[in-house]
């Protein structure tokens, strides 16, 4: 009777045991639990306290301030202030047909700058507009040359002015921008067309001399021997060239001969356009 009491009572003081250590497990994990949950809280708190202590990021990119006006007399470029008054501005027409492309590579391998004026009736298939995509993220300015290529002076005031605003609409549908400069078929503006020019923000320009679209300079050799020597060529020169075979195997050369003349090519960011 006896041993049946001892194995009775040793059978309790075991279960009792195990029920207090299974007790006290429990309470260890909920502790750690409890602490876990309040670093993480403590950790937020501290991350939200640094976030609002912290300084809001700053949008630091600045417009460049305009160094070069056009002088609409002589459409050149005139420094405002101290800026460097021996420069030349390289643009091009008629573009993107076969060569602006392989222009604007050349361009940027050589480190200047230029601007390209466009023609709707170029972008109407998915590999010129693809072209201009590219001329653009190269880093050249995109300029309005009208959607046709028609004379304005023949065109109504209506029909100017979807010319040049068609044409701004795709520029920016492709390029996520709208052009900043313009340039009329043949020079020939209207007074209508500078002010559809001026409502789309954009600097209305002709050129001081150009050549590449004469028979005579529809070579390399030639063109650039005129480019670089044109009883026209002084200092704001705004040159006028266009894309074409001859154009793109001269550019190069073109480019260089004005450099060893000591003329820097002109940014376009650097002109001073419409607000």
């Amino acid at each position: 009777m006896i041993n049946k009491v001892m194995v009775l009572f040793t059978s309790v003081a075991l279960l009792l045991i195990g029920c207090t250590g299974q007790d006290s497990d429990h309470a260890k994990e909920k502790h750690q639990s409890v602490e876990t949950a309040a670093s993480a809280q403590d950790e937020g708190q501290r991350e939200k306290e640094e976030q609002e202590e912290a300084p809001k990021a700053e949008n630091t990119e600045e417009k460049v301030k305009p160094e070069y006006r056009v002088n609409k007399d002589t459409w050149s470029f005139e420094p405002i202030g101290d800026a460097d008054p021996k420069v030349v501005l390289l643009t091009f027409d008629d573009a993107p047909d076969k060569y602006s492309l392989e222009i604007a590579k050349t361009l940027h391998r050589l480190k200047v700058p230029a601007i390209f004026f466009v023609n709707g009736h170029f972008l109407e298939n998915d590999a010129n507009k693809a072209m201009l995509k590219e001329i653009h993220e190269l880093g050249f300015p995109i300029g309005n040359h009208t959607y046709s290529h028609v004379n304005l002076t023949e065109l109504t005031e209506k029909e100017q002015e979807r010319e040049i605003v068609k044409l701004n609409n795709l520029v920016e549908g492709i390029i996520g921008e709208r052009p900043k400069y313009f340039r009329a078929p043949f020079g020939s503006n209207t007074n209508h067309s500078k002010e559809v020019a001026k409502k789309e923000k954009m600097l209305v320009m002709n050129w001081t001399y150009g050549y590449d679209w004469e028979k005579e300079y529809q070579d390399k050799n030639t063109l650039t021997e005129i480019m670089l020597n044109s009883p026209y060529l002084g200092n704001g020169a705004n040159l006028l060239m266009h894309d074409r075979k001859w154009t793109s195997e001269a550019i190069e050369d073109i480019v260089k001969g004005f450099q060893k003349k000591g003329y820097e090519i002109l940014d376009p960011n650097l002109i001073e356009t419409p607000a």
